[in-house]
């Protein structure tokens, strides 16, 4: 007899398939319930700041200048380590607005996706687009972002995480310690979690007091 066709164990809302071989499946069509909300007051580019893992990252910085250098903040997106973007609507929408009204430059990374690749890969990920900033604060001649030359706040750098981004957020502040001394011009003042994510084998007490959810179950953010 004939070995049975690989067949999926394990289902991300169809945007993530593990099959029973090992194999994974990530879809390049995801279908949003919304759309990307862009009234001109931000601008945005991609830029390269991972060439061994060939990942990117997208600056916004607010279409009206300045007299005044611009504070830093480092988004960081969530989709529990699976999924999400930087291009994703919701997270391209949320940067739009941080960097027009905060008036501030927004750096958004993407960083590796589980079950590709594991734990620690995106916390790594995300430490190594901060030594991208750093590299920017050093170097700001033609060997830099052109964004970066000038009129940047380096000093005043936060971080702001969403939900697995939150966590990463958590993880960069204890490995950088306080005033984040390694990253020196770039200076850490603070960490924002939004909703982080948090889980394990043992239960916290949201999730084993807190009422059941119709989307983010137990059984999706277990699985």
């Amino acid at each position: 007899m004939g070995s049975l066709p690989p067949h999926v164990v394990e289902d991300c809302l169809g945007i993530v398939q593990v099959f029973s071989d090992g194999s994974i499946s990530r879809s390049d069509f995801v279908k949003f319930p919304m759309e990307v909300e862009d009234d001109g007051t931000s601008v945005w580019k991609d830029c390269l700041y991972d060439n061994q893992h060939d990942l990117h990252l997208r600056l916004y910085k607010p279409r009206a200048t300045s007299a005044t250098a611009l504070p830093v903040l480092h988004f960081l997106h969530g989709g529990g380590f699976c999924i999400g973007s930087r291009t994703w609507p919701n997270c391209h929408s949320c940067c739009l607005r941080l960097a027009s009204a905060l008036h501030v430059l927004v750096v958004a990374p993407d960083y590796r996706l589980a079950p590709e690749h594991r734990l620690p890969a995106a916390l790594e990920d995300a430490h190594t687009s901060l030594k991208w900033l750093q590299q920017q604060a050093l170097n700001p001649d033609s060997s830099g972002d052109e964004w970066l030359r000038e009129g940047i706040d380096f000093g005043t750098v936060f971080v702001v995480g969403d939900s697995s981004g939150g966590n990463l957020a958590h993880h960069l502040a204890v490995e950088l310690r306080r005033g984040s001394p390694e990253l020196s011009p770039v200076r850490v003042r603070g960490y924002v979690l939004m909703a982080p994510f948090f889980g394990g084998v043992v239960r916290t007490k949201s999730e084993a007091e807190g009422p059941p959810e119709q989307y983010l179950n137990l059984e999706i953010l277990d699985r």
